[in-house]
């Protein structure tokens, strides 16, 4: 027998590794069977290459538990080491058998794990690390044992089979991964889509022989198998139908709701990306939909905060990207600032604007239906992403009251002729909510104008993105002001009323305004439009949803608002000047006021149970 210590340049090397090599402990699992998937790997390219002439046979990784000896056994039939590998591979911690082997054949082998120090993780949760392997070269089996300190022993052993195993003797601080629970929870986490099987445990299927009234169940033991070795994105997109697709999201998000269509990246050059990305029904809600792209690194899982890779829009999207280009340990500044990193999330909004233009320009019958799921995603890249901005302002869509869409340079020309301002600017007036806004709405189109729907989570930002980009835009909502000034112009409107007369209206009706936010003021409007309006104006209220929407708020100042009593209404210029009695007058006008705040929604609680009792009394 063999002893010795470990080449390392301090003998604290394993404290740091139990403390800060890792930012998850159960991330131990993945690095070991990460190394188990590349001794496989290592094997199968030598036999291509005809390097190895024996039978490759079964190459299932194994993961066994047993929880009386208190130890995790990983258990792969791969390549194996010989005695000088051992020493060499295991003994030297900055060393790398697969940066070894990715020299030698980098061209055909596809390896997981150039990190050096992956194997050295299982010291996290051992007392005792025991490695018996054997080299798929003619040579005697050798066991290494190390116990977490940089002594470590190497003797010959009687091990028949090529392969490696890694026996964790679980330290009591750890006993958490002796549970079968854990194990197969980090399994289905971390190595779901490696390109070997794992199988842990066995499981019981049902079979059913015979036929007709014979036909029996019958069942069997079978390997259980938790990984599924040859995920739809690492396929040819030729090869898979609609089904394949649907059927690979269900896999990665159960009890989902179907995606609307997918994207299927592949891409060697000047970078290695695979990956397929889904559209989700996203419901007008951004937040609770993130952090459902999952990041993997030649199919083992790295994370699913994918933040430092695609920009903050794209993680929206569900789906998995997969590329060996992104080294596996590593912290998120370093993402930010990799070269590649950049190139990939250049790559994926490139090829994202690329997909949504296509279906707009094949199929915007298909693209308009889905438009409603869509648009919080596309307002949201073309927000915060300026290339994204660039391309999408051809294909982002804006949709009336009607229901009808229409491109944002389709609907300038729809309006241009109606809806531009004495300041040449094409004023686009929207409702964020048709109920609410029907009357203002009705007023707006009986001036023969159309109203856009806004009524998105993120509309308030988008709006004004679109008057900044844009120039010769501006959008008004329809109750920010009065009929015949949403969309300015140099037209006067005379008043029935003189100086006088509107003097005494506006007397009475100054007498029941609240002292607070209101503001008063006599307009002659269309004797069609209401006798009185309550009109919020555009910038104060964008400026306080704005800062609502950022956690601000203005204390406790009051909110904004025009009363704009019309000259012109009957009600106005005939029926409350005439009455005779103060009192009636003061009543008709708090009555009149109070129909335009029930309106706007401004009526409430026993405000509003008051209306109600002096509305009944006015109809007796």
């Amino acid at each position: 027998m063999q002893k010795g210590n470990i080449s390392v340049q301090t003998e604290n090397i394993f404290p740091i590794i139990k403390k800060f090599l890792y930012s998850d402990q159960e991330i131990f699992l993945r690095e070991l069977i990460s190394n188990a998937v590349d001794a496989t790997s290592k094997l199968k390219t030598l036999s291509s290459r005809g390097d190895y002439k024996g039978e490759l046979g079964d190459t299932k990784i194994e993961v066994i538990l047993d929880k009386e000896q208190k130890t995790l056994t990983i258990k792969d039939k791969g390549i194996g080491m010989t005695e000088s590998e051992v020493e060499k591979y295991l003994n030297q911690v900055a060393f790398s058998s697969a940066e070894d082997f990715i020299k030698k054949y980098k061209d055909e082998a596809s390896i997981i794990g150039h990190f050096g120090l992956g194997f050295y993780s299982a010291f996290m949760v051992a007392e005792k690390v025991e490695v018996r392997t054997k080299s798929y070269k003619k040579s005697a089996g050798v066991t290494w044992i190390c116990s977490g300190d940089p002594e470590y022993t190497i003797e010959k052993n009687d091990k028949k089979d090529r392969g490696t195993e890694i026996i964790l003797h679980v330290s009591d601080d750890a006993v958490e991964y002796l549970e079968q629970g854990r194990i197969n929870e980090l399994l289905t986490k971390y190595c779901k889509f490696l390109p070997v099987e794992i199988k842990f445990g066995t499981k019981t299927e049902t079979v059913y022989e015979g036929e007709g009234d014979d036909k029996e169940a019958k069942e069997h033991e079978i390997d259980n198998i938790i990984n599924n070795t040859m995920p739809a994105w690492k396929k040819s997109p030729r090869s898979l139908k609609d089904d394949d697709y649907k059927a690979f999201y269900n896999e990665l998000y159960p009890f989902s709701q179907p995606p609307l269509f997918w994207i299927h990246l592949n891409i060697d050059f000047p970078f290695n990306l695979t990956g397929i990305l889904y559209f989700p029904k996203l419901n007008n809600s951004v937040e609770v939909q993130k952090n459902k792209i999952q990041l993997y690194s030649n199919q083992v899982f790295v994370t699913d905060d994918v933040k430092a890779i695609v920009p903050e829009f794209l993680t929206l999207l569900h789906g998995v990207i997969d590329s060996p280009d992104i080294p596996l340990n590593v912290s998120r500044s370093y993402l930010q600032s990799d070269q590649n990193v950049k190139k990939i999330s250049s790559y994926i909004t490139k090829k994202v604007a690329e997909k949504l233009n296509n279906l707009f320009k094949k199929k915007r019958d298909e693209f308009e239906e889905k438009w409603q799921d869509l648009s919080v995603f596309v307002k949201y890249g073309m927000l915060s992403e300026e290339k994204f901005h660039d391309k999408a302002v051809k294909f982002a869509m804006l949709k009336n009251v009607e229901g009808k869409l229409a491109t944002i340079e389709e609907y300038k020309e729809k309006i241009k002729a109606t809806q531009t301002d004495k300041h040449g600017k094409i004023v686009m007036l929207y409702t964020n909510n048709v109920n609410e806004h029907y009357s203002f709405i009705e007023s707006a189109k009986n001036k023969g104008y159309d109203v856009l729907e806004m009524d998105t989570v993120i509309d308030n930002h988008f709006v004004q993105h679109l008057e900044h980009k844009l120039g010769d835009v501006t959008f008004v909502r329809v109750d920010s002001d009065t009929p015949d000034n949403l969309v300015q112009k140099d037209e006067v409107v005379e008043s029935v009323l003189n100086e006088k007369e509107e003097t005494k209206v506006k007397e009475i009706f100054e007498a029941q305004m609240p002292a607070a936010g209101a503001s008063i003021m006599l307009k002659p409007l269309s004797p069609d439009d209401q006798p009185v309006i309550i009109t919020r104006p555009e910038f104060m209220r964008r400026m306080k949803e704005m800062q609502a929407l950022q956690g601000m708020s203005f204390g406790d100042m009051p909110d904004s608002y025009n009363v704009v009593i019309n000259t012109n209404h009957e009600l106005v210029a005939n029926k409350l000047l005439k009455m005779k009695s103060k009192e009636k007058k003061d009543d008709f006008a708090k009555y009149l006021y109070e129909l335009a705040m029930l309106n706007q929604g401004m009526l409430k609680g026993a405000d509003l149970t008051a209306f109600i009792n002096r509305s009944i009394n006015f109809l007796k």
